[in-house]
């Protein structure tokens, strides 16, 4: 029991940073044989906590402030990237800067010509970009050579990979996407919490306007297989939709829906009125969070092939990170679900907590406030 009771208390008390949208910026290399062109999105709010774009400190970044921080964009953005052809670094010079919208927020755009000196044959990145103040940073890379487009993704525990010209990696795209879709749902808390949510009242039956300790371990799972399934069907069904630019939402609407889905999902604990049929409430819920983890894969901007194949690989990797969390929490919540403890701290106090922290949530994403510093 005591296990159970840290793994939860590990999710509910973790800081409440992960209310949004992971930190990412977006590099885009097309190798042209001796150069290479690129483009570099960078969040604006990640610029300002690393050199300070606000500089009347009244937590609006306007154009004026932007443009006056030039200078320091570059050197702080090109002392973090460095690009190497065949061991001969590339110089790079910026040509242009913009600013961009994505889902999230604001970007300043970079863009950028790196002269290798000669024919380009293996291509050498070296990403640094935030990671000493941000370790959850994330670098999306899309590296366009010979009409072919492929797609990587650096981390502060990979920061430099090299890429073949002339030869197009599918197999390390693939694990690379994996590993990203199954880290998206670990660090993901909201994604964790309305799984979990959904599972505390999972070794639970209600019988007589009460909770009681269920049977078999198999009827058990049987419940929570529909639960997860129901789940997996419904943001895997979303998750395309987007990805593939068929539907798509604004990122502040579906980070407050999915915030307020954790708060229902753990109002539904505490007053239960859907209790054989939780799998219809994951569905309704899970096409929702499926936009949620669209948004790494569209605002990437890969043609269809590569989509097709990142989109794959990271919903394969967010089924895995899944399972994991669910091998992990039903064993012990099944072994514990007799006790006295179980029906009031576990599903009671974890319910309350959850509902706590995903109000938090909803609070900052639909109002566009920050209640707690990062």
């Amino acid at each position: 029991m005591h296990t159970l009771f840290v793994v939860i208390a590990w999710l509910l008390l973790s800081p409440p940073a992960w209310a949004h949208k992971p930190s990412d910026s977006y590099l885009s290399l097309a190798v042209q044989n001796d150069h290479v062109e690129g483009q570099w999105d960078i969040a604006l709010r990640d610029l300002d906590n690393a050199i300070g774009l606000d500089s009347d400190g009244n937590g609006e970044i306007t154009w004026g402030e932007v443009r006056s921080r030039h200078d320091e964009i570059v050197s702080y953005a090109l002392s973090r990237l460095v690009l190497s052809a065949d061991k001969q670094t590339c110089k790079t010079q910026v040509l242009e800067q913009l600013i961009d919208h994505h889902t999230d927020g604001a970007y300043s755009v970079l863009r950028f010509r790196s002269d290798c000196g000669g024919h380009i044959e293996r291509l050498r990145v070296d990403y640094r970009l935030l990671f000493d103040i941000d370790a959850q940073h994330k670098g999306l890379l899309r590296l366009t050579q010979g009409g072919q487009t492929s797609a990587a993704i650096f981390s502060r525990e990979s920061p430099t990979q090299e890429f073949s010209i002339a030869e197009r990696s599918h197999w390390n795209e693939n694990i690379q996407f994996i590993r990203e879709g199954t880290w998206h749902i670990w660090l993901g808390f909201d994604h964790v919490l309305f799984l979990l949510a959904l599972l505390l009242p999972a070794v639970l039956i209600r019988a007589e306007g009460r909770w009681q300790a269920a049977g078999e371990f198999s009827s058990v799972c049987w419940n929570v297989v529909s639960i997860v399934t129901a789940f997996t069907a419904a943001h895997s069904l979303t998750l395309s939709l987007a990805a593939l630019d068929i539907v798509r939402l604004p990122s502040r609407l579906v980070e407050s829906t999915i915030a307020a889905s954790v708060v229902l999902a753990g109002l539904g604990n505490l007053y239960p009125m859907m209790i054989s049929r939780r799998w219809l409430v994951a569905f309704g819920f899970g096409l929702i969070h499926g936009f949620g983890f669209a948004a790494v894969l569209t605002d990437l901007g890969l043609p269809h092939d590569s989509l097709l194949l990142s989109l794959v690989s990271f919903n394969v990797g967010v089924e895995i990170g899944q399972l994991v969390i669910v091998a992990t929490f039903l064993p012990l919540a099944y072994l514990i679900r007799r006790t006295w403890s179980y029906p009031r701290l576990v599903l009671t106090g974890g319910s309350l907590a959850v509902i706590a922290i995903a109000l938090i949530w909803f609070t900052e994403r639909a109002f566009d406030l920050q209640l707690f510093p990062l």
